[in-house]
């Protein structure tokens, strides 16, 4: 009777611990849920379980990391629509300028992709490197997202294919259209791109080699991806003096090729552009109805960061950066240049004039050692140091510096700004890479939506000018993008997702980068889950970088 006593007993304290054991890897208590679907938000919990969301709403379970949200908010990770952080994550895969915002998930490929490449676009990126140095070990786009991912980032990864990228592996820098075997390749790069998970065809219409292609190129490009379930998501040709009618090629392309459209941040680039918006908004609105799926992306500033190739006709740039640099040595070339920079044009987009004075164009990235004393100077304040126009001083710039110069163009509307955040179909992207005030990121002087654009949108747009609810803003950074890019499992606090979730503090979310200090962090962001796995504690970085690759719907893997 004793041994069945204690048997008894053991039992029961077995049952008991059982009971008591932790059912989740974590749970986030008591914080107002923002699930990303734009619906009304709700005081719940968070159960979190491998690298899925487990649980949503009120959970008894107990997590062996409890965390107390009571106060804070809750949501899914943010999508950034627009990313260049490509080489920022192979130096450092932390992402601390993003990740500090909520963002989880990176999206390469506007017009340009890390591949395909072919050997001597190995060759031109490594010569162009600035201040991160790598080798270019892979030549797919499927390559490069799994290089990157295996050598460890906080964040997921996902990319379009370029098609400047393309357009370069086939044709080089030349001004023609492809031959019929030339456009065969080129279809067959997109259809490898597509198998390998990318998630559709993006352009960047304004700058040469782009600016040559015809829109009928675009569209065979475009009918490859659709078949994948693919978008197109574009740069559009111009965002000032024909920036209708670029919308108007847009959307033309998305009826011909039967594909989904983005527009990269959308705006209306120079003053005499800025009252074409409403006439922009209204153009899209009625493709949307008409059965065309056509979105938008933008950043939260009045400011693009280009290069001085924005500022130059494409004709001079035709072959190269080489070729670019020869032509501006030549007096006579010179001389046309300056004067159509400083001339009104359709046949380009004129970033020197619309920008509006040379006041208004900052130098923010160098690759020559000589001319980093430069950076954050404004294109004028160097003019006048060197005694030379503003003209003949960018073209100096190119020549010294063998590269496009990183520029910052003041070319846009506040009041639009605050216009397309209202608009539901638009989501938003930062349109640069994800660093930290360290190491050689110190050596460029970047624009302050690198650090702050996220933020910016919950904190000054939300909170403080009240122009969308945090439901609505929650929404357009998560599940709208997670949406409009058929991702699955992604942007939406729901059972059976991946847990990417952010905490942050409403009240005190806030960017703080400006255009004359822009390295620094935003603030408000408590804790950040990537797939599972906590990235930022506290506001501080964990040191975890469990980042994956993104497929798109076309993926042929397992």
């Amino acid at each position: 009777m004793l041994r069945l006593a204690t048997f008894f007993a053991a039992l029961a304290l077995t049952g008991h611990c059982l009971a008591d054991a932790p059912k989740y890897d974590v749970v986030i208590r008591n914080g107002t849920i923002y699930d990303g679907t734009g619906g009304k938000s709700f005081v719940g919990d968070v159960a979190i379980k491998n690298d899925t969301v487990a649980a949503v709403g009120k959970i008894s379970g107990k997590g062996r990391n409890e965390i107390d949200a009571t106060g804070m908010a809750v949501s899914p990770g943010f999508i950034n629509m627009l990313s260049w952080a490509e080489d920022t994550l192979l130096y450092d895969g932390r992402s601390q300028s993003d990740i500090r915002q909520g963002v989880t998930l990176e999206i390469f490929g506007e017009g340009d992709s890390p591949g395909p490449l072919n050997e001597k676009m190995k060759r031109d990126a490594v010569a162009g490197q600035k201040d991160i140095h790598f080798d270019v070990e892979w030549t797919t786009l499927g390559q490069f997202l799994d290089y990157l991912a295996a050598r460890g980032v906080s964040p997921n990864i996902a990319s379009f294919v370029g098609a400047t990228t393309v357009r370069i592996h086939e044709i080089g820098f030349q001004n023609r259209p492809p031959t019929p075997a030339e456009l065969d390749r080129m279809r067959g790069l997109v259809r490898q791109a597509m198998e390998e998970g990318a998630l559709g065809v993006g352009s960047s219409l304004i700058y040469a080699p782009a600016f040559f292609a015809k829109t009928d190129e675009l569209v065979e490009l475009c009918k490859v991806a659709s078949k994948y379930n693919g978008i197109y998501i574009s740069h559009m040709r111009s965002e000032g003096n024909r920036l209708l009618e670029s919308a108007d090629e847009l959307i033309d392309i998305s009826r011909r090729a039967h594909i989904p459209a983005e527009i990269y941040h959308i705006k209306a680039a120079g003053q005499s552009n800025w009252g074409k918006m409403d006439a922009l908004i209204a153009k899209i609105e009625a493709a949307r109805k008409s059965g065309l799926k056509i979105t938008a992306d933008m950043y939260t500033y009045t400011a693009a960061e280009t290069g001085l190739d924005a500022a130059m006709p494409p004709w001079v740039q035709e072959g190269g950066l080489s070729q670019w640099i020869r032509r501006l040595r030549d007096p006579e070339i010179r001389q046309r240049v300056k004067v159509e920079m400083d001339s009104p044009s359709d046949k380009w987009e004129n970033f020197f004039l619309a920008a509006g004075s040379p006041d208004k164009i900052i130098l923010c990235g160098f690759k020559n050692p000589t001319l980093k004393p430069l950076t954050g100077k404004t294109l004028a304040e160097i003019a006048k140091l060197r005694g030379k126009s503003p003209e003949e001083t960018a073209m100096d710039m190119v020549i010294e510096d063998g590269s496009r110069v990183d520029t910052v163009y003041f070319l846009m509307d506040e009041k639009n700004v605050r216009k397309e955040i209202q608009v539901p179909w638009i989501s938003f992207g930062s349109d640069a890479g994800s660093m930290a005030p360290e190491g050689p990121f110190l050596k460029s002087h970047p624009h302050p939506r690198a650090y702050g654009n996220f933020a910016r949108v919950v904190g000054k747009y939300s909170r403080d000018e009240q122009l969308l609810t945090l439901e609505q803003a929650v929404h357009r950074l998560s599940g709208l993008p997670a949406q409009n890019l058929h991702l699955k499992k992604r942007g939406v606090l729901k059972r059976g997702n991946f847990a990417d979730v952010v905490v942050f503090d409403p009240a005190h979310i806030q960017d703080h980068a400006t255009y004359e200090q822009p390295q620094q962090f935003a603030t408000g962001v408590l804790h950040v889950f990537v797939n599972g796995v906590q990235v930022i504690k506290d506001g501080e970085h964990t040191g975890a970088m469990p980042g994956r690759v993104v497929r798109g719907a076309g993926w042929k893997g397992h």
